[in-house]
């Protein structure tokens, strides 16, 4: 069985992207990593270059920043870096720029894909998600966060991005899945309040114009981590290859908890899933 990964990435430097963190943690389960490095105004080029990663081969591309609709120009680099894959590969681990896999979950990826690899109605892996924000201490509650998502795929032209990049699909339709108990950390909304306020204003160009964002971005130094409604404590493990990172946290964020706040929507999400085990909302795939 071979094994490709594939990512996308840019000015990773300037946003605080945990990029070499997410490379990292799908490094021992691919035989090559496809990195598709955008033109950038810091050096992330020469820090993909200085990983020292040997099965890593770095895609040099040019984004096309008049794709401002539905986050268009994140698929359309996925499928950059998803193209340059070996054609022999039987699988495709895909990690964006602000996610990380966890190890804990290694053996039991391996188990799945060695598992479903002939079995051409299995499409792909869905996975377990955890949305920390704020700190590295707190994970988002509310129902609005997507609980699982598509990070492992069958190595097949007919699979493209879908949106802005957050799943896939294949000739219109979302893939049909497996489920595989093991967990993909995001961490776009943990990084220091200055990166996170100029990420803010320059990500959100990638969905709407000028006069959106000067609306509905406000005009600050620092980003407010306050407007969330709900966050528990994590109290679990993060990924091995986030732990300097982790130590490196220079910023400081707590959360009175009590604060939590569920509108009727909420309650009925939550009732849904808690109680009658559906997923309400947004769901770009089908686990078989």
């Amino acid at each position: 069985m071979r094994v490709s990964g594939f990512t996308f990435i840019r000015n990773a430097i300037e946003f605080d992207y945990p990029i070499v963190e997410a490379i990292r943690s799908i490094e021992p389960l691919c035989d090559e990593i496809i990195v598709a490095v955008g033109n950038s105004e810091d050096e992330t080029l020469a820090l993909i270059r200085d990983l020292g990663i040997g099965k890593i081969k770095i895609l040099e591309t040019t984004w096309d920043d008049s794709l401002r609709e539905g986050g268009r120009v994140l698929a359309v680099e996925t499928d950059k870096a998803k193209a340059a894959i070996s054609l022999d590969s039987d699988w495709a681990v895909y990690i964006q720029g602000d996610e990380v896999m966890h190890e804990n979950g290694h053996e039991a990826i391996k188990k799945a894909m060695l598992q479903w690899k002939d079995d051409v109605g299995v499409e792909g892996l869905v996975f377990n998600y955890r949305h920390f924000y704020g700190s590295y201490d707190y994970v988002a509650d509310s129902a609005n966060w997507y609980k699982k998502e598509v990070r492992v795929i069958k190595n097949d032209p007919k699979i493209y991005s879908f949106r802005d990049a957050q799943g896939f699909q294949k000739n219109g339709r979302p893939l049909r899945v497996k489920a595989v108990d093991a967990h993909i950390h995001h961490y776009g909304w943990v990084k220091d309040p200055l990166a996170q306020q100029k990420k803010q204003r320059t990500f959100n160009k990638m969905w709407h114009d000028d006069a959106w964002v000067d609306k509905h971005v406000e005009n600050a130094d620092e980003f407010d981590y306050s407007g969330v409604s709900r966050l528990v404590r994590f109290g679990g493990q993060h990924p091995k290859v986030m732990q300097p990172r982790i130590e490196r946290m220079n910023w400081s964020f707590s959360r009175d908890l009590s604060l939590n706040k569920s509108g009727v929507k909420e309650i009925i999400k939550r009732f849904a899933s808690d109680k009658l085990g559906w997923e309400l909302g947004y769901k770009n795939y089908k686990i078989i």
